[in-house]
């Protein structure tokens, strides 16, 4: 028996093996007994070196049955199983139809998941400056072996401060609107994050979600910008590689403090934020160490800084980034399939997700960002009675991160994403080095 696979493309098995948009595999009856294979296109994307000819480890057969086998495409339930389980997903949400709009998604939601509730808004206040006071007691008295727990333990708290800004900067936290900002000019203060900018750049994330240019939190890297020079290539690859994780540090600096990326009439706003967090950074800093040293000053800011950056970076690529997750130009961008489609629901541990005030419940934060944090998880199953088939859901794991950081690098306008070291393998060695240490298992 003999196979054929049609439209001349090759299919690298194992460790190297690309995700497929749609697989129909029928089975005719020939003197021959040829198993035809026709490959459609590939959701990830092509094959297009010879390099990936070459086998790899653990490599797969394919052997051809004489036998009918059931057509499968990138629309069937049991595809997008693969698939999750591939990527690390619980579930990959079906394609949501071009017809449906945002409004529909707003209309089955219940009403009193938009009802501002002042008692449990200053109820996650409390939380967050208990665990971040309960944090900083943990690092003072912490011997040197246990400090890392520690400082786990209050960069997660102090991450709970930023979904109270963020809370205040979408208007849902108080219906007093000065207070707001005054609450989240507070919260992002020892975060040396300037509110104002970050609103304004964060309201286009919510407007403009996963659309190719005008998105201001994440996208992909463009093919011509990782072209550019080998130095800016090979930060590039880190960047999107194993530092991912903290790539929001780059994001805070390139975003917030130029005020050339600011319309005239948020100027002002944006000075006034400027100016507190550089008092802050002022007062506070020469506080700590003349209290602790500099040694003190790492310990008790610097480390669980660096632990909130973890936790920025980490929700806001899971939330956005997937090989089947694509980013649209303008013309081309659908706002329901971007808000309910096209961000991820990832549930996290408990305790993480406490400190965080369930900012991980993070589609129905989409559908509408009036939707206060403690009523996501109401918001949440609503979404899941009316629109489960289309939500794409997560448990944290090694397999999920793994894929974002080894997968999802430069721009491709069908495949979605190009992996680095398909690009520039020579060069690719942090994402060779990823896919060797990182675990698969979810």
């Amino acid at each position: 028996m003999a196979c054929k696979i049609a439209d001349s493309m090759f299919l690298c098995l194992g460790p190297c093996q690309r995700p497929i948009r749609s697989q129909r595999i029928a089975t005719h009856s020939s003197p021959a007994s040829i198993c035809h294979l026709k490959w459609d296109s590939l959701l990830l994307k092509g094959i297009s070196n010879k390099k990936d000819l070459i086998p790899m480890k653990r490599t797969k057969v394919i052997q051809a049955v004489a036998v009918p086998v059931t057509p499968s495409s990138a629309d069937s339930a049991e595809y997008r199983k693969q698939l999750a389980e591939r990527y690390g997903f619980r579930q990959i949400g079906e394609p949501l139809l071009d017809n449906v709009t945002l409004k529909d998604v707003l209309d089955t939601l219940p009403k009193k998941v938009f009802e501002i509730d002042d008692v449990k808004a200053w109820t996650s206040v409390l939380i967050s400056v208990t665990s971040y006071a309960l944090g900083i007691f943990m690092i003072s008295k912490a011997p040197w072996y246990l400090l890392p727990l520690a400082w786990a333990w209050t960069g997660t708290a102090i991450t709970g401060f930023f979904v109270i800004g963020h809370d205040c900067a979408h208007k849902s936290f108080s219906k007093n609107k000065l207070l707001e900002d005054f609450v989240g000019t507070l919260a992002f203060l020892p975060l040396i994050y300037p509110y104002e900018p970050w609103r304004f750049k964060h309201d286009r994330h919510h407007a403009k979600t996963n659309m190719l240019s005008e998105d201001t939190a994440w996208h992909p890297v463009w093919e011509e910008e990782f072209e550019t020079s080998p130095f800016l290539r090979k930060a590039i690859i880190f960047g999107y590689g194993p530092f991912r994780p903290w790539m929001s540090i780059a994001h805070w600096l390139i975003w917030h403090f130029d005020l050339n990326k600011f319309r005239p009439n948020e100027v002002k706003r944006v000075k006034t934020s400027l100016a507190c967090v550089f008092a802050f950074m002022a007062i506070g800093w020469p506080l700590i160490i003349y209290k602790t040293g500099i040694i003190g000053w790492i310990n008790f800011w610097l480390m669980p800084w660096l632990g909130y950056h973890f936790w920025m970076s980490t929700f806001t690529m899971v939330h956005h980034t997937a090989p089947h997750i694509p980013f649209k130009s303008s013309d081309e961008w659908n706002a329901a399939q971007a808000q309910l489609n096209g961000t991820v629901h990832c549930d996290y541990p408990r305790w993480i997700e406490i400190l965080c005030h369930d900012i991980n419940v993070h589609i129905p934060h989409h559908v509408s960002s009036r939707i206060p944090s403690y009523n996501l998880r109401a918001a949440h199953k609503s979404i899941q009675e009316n629109w489960g088939p289309y939500l794409n859901e997560a448990t944290w794991n090694w397999r999920l991160m793994k894929t974002i950081m080894t997968v999802c690098h430069v721009y491709h306008k069908e495949q979605n994403y190009i992996a680095f070291d398909e690009l520039a393998p020579q060069e690719s060695s942090p994402i060779t080095f990823l896919k060797r240490i990182m675990p698969d298992y979810a």
